[in-house]
C-alpha cells in the first residue's frame, strides 16, 4: 500500500499492528458549529477527516466520520469507547457495530451509541471507530479526549437553542377532530404551534397544503362540509398567527380518503381529521392537482 508522506506522518501502529489515524495530543481540537437546525461537534483527525458529533432538532446525536479519501471499505466497523493509557484499571466498552458504506460519511451511529461515546469523553475516554481498509488493512481512526470539557460546555449551549423539531418531523402532520366538530382542540393547537414556530424559523417553506376529511358517520354532503370547515379552522389559524394566505392550499374530501376503514369509533375517529403537509419548492397548482387524492 503506497501512502503519502504527509499521511504517513499520521498513521501510528497499534499493539494490534493496526493502522491508527489521530492527531497529535498538542494539536487536538474540538470545534463547535451550528444555529437552531443542527449543532455539530468535531475534532479534526489528522491525515483523515474528522470525527463528529452531530445533533439535529428534534434528535439526539449521532456520530460519524467525514473523510475524503475513501479508507473504509463496506462491510462492518466496530465502535469504542477506548480506555486511556493512564487508566490501567479501565478496559475497553465495545458499544457494538456499524453499517460502513461509501462516500465522505461511511456511517452514522445510533443514538445510543452515540450517547455513550459522548459520555465515555466526558470519562477520559477516546472514541475509537475500528474497521478494515480496501486494501486489507486493520484501520483503526481514534478521537482524543483533551480539551473536551469546555467544547462540550459550548455544545450543550448549542444545543439548548434547536428547534423542538426538524423538517422531516414537521413536513406532514395529521389534526384530529372529535365527531361532528370542526373546532380546534387543544391538542391540534400544540401542533400547530410548534408547526408555526418552525415556519417562522425557516423561511425556505414556501407552501402549505391542507386537506379536511371526515369519517363516514352521517350523510356525504354533510361529511364534506365537515371536512372543509375542519380544513378552515386549520387555515383560519394559521391567517391569524401571521401566514401569506398565498403560501396557504385547502382542498376537502368529505369520506373519500380514509386512513383506516371505518369499522369502530376508534378508527373513525383516525379518518376525521387534517393533513397539513409542508413544501420548500415553489408548485403551481392547476385544476387537476386540485381533484387528485390527498397526501394520507
Amino acid at each position: 500500500m503506497r501512502l503519502r508522506p504527509l499521511v504517513l506522518l499520521c498513521l501510528l501502529a497499534s499493539p494490534a499492528n493496526a493502522l491508527t489515524f489521530q492527531t497529535r495530543l498538542e494539536r487536538v481540537q474540538w470545534q463547535v458549529e451550528g444555529d437552531q437546525f443542527e449543532c455539530r461537534l468535531v475534532q479534526p483527525i489528522a491525515g483523515f477527516g474528522s470525527g463528529q458529533f452531530v445533533r439535529r432538532a428534534g434528535e439526539q446525536a449521532i456520530f460519524r466520520l467525514q473523510s475524503p479519501e475513501r479508507w473504509l471499505g463496506a462491510g462492518s466497523a466496530t465502535l469504542l469507547a477506548a480506555a486511556a493509557p493512564w487508566q490501567p484499571t479501565r478496559s475497553d466498552i465495545n458499544l457494538g457495530v456499524v453499517s460502513v458504506g461509501g462516500g465522505e460519511i461511511p456511517f452514522n451511529s445510533t443514538q445510543l451509541q452515540a450517547g455513550r461515546l459522548l459520555s465515555g469523553l466526558l470519562e477520559g475516554r477516546s472514541p475509537v471507530v475500528r474497521h478494515r481498509t480496501l486494501h486489507g488493512e486493520t484501520l483503526e481512526i481514534r478521537l482524543l479526549p483533551a480539551r473536551f470539557g469546555k467544547a462540550y460546555e459550548d455544545y450543550r449551549a448549542c444545543t439548548a437553542k434547536l428547534l423542538p423539531v426538524n423538517f422531516d418531523q414537521v413536513r406532514q402532520s395529521q389534526l384530529g377532530f372529535p365527531s361532528a366538530d370542526v373546532a380546534l382542540d387543544p391538542r391540534a393547537r400544540a401542533r400547530l404551534d410548534i408547526v408555526l414556530q418552525y415556519l417562522r424559523a425557516d423561511p425556505s417553506v414556501n407552501r402549505i397544503l391542507l386537506d379536511g376529511h371526515s369519517d363516514n358517520s352521517g350523510n356525504r354532503l354533510l361529511n364534506r362540509d365537515l371536512s372543509r370547515r375542519r380544513a378552515l379552522a386549520v387555515q383560519d389559524y394559521l391567517l391569524a398567527n401571521g401566514v401569506p394566505p398565498e403560501q396557504i392550499t385547502l382542498r376537502f374530501h368529505g369520506e373519500r380518503y380514509p386512513l383506516v376503514a371505518n369499522s369502530s369509533e376508534a378508527n373513525r375517529a383516525k379518518n376525521r381529521r387534517v393533513t397539513l403537509r409542508l413544501e420548500r419548492e415553489t408548485v403551481p397548482v392547476t385544476a387537476s392537482a386540485a381533484e387528485a387524492g390527498p397526501s394520507s
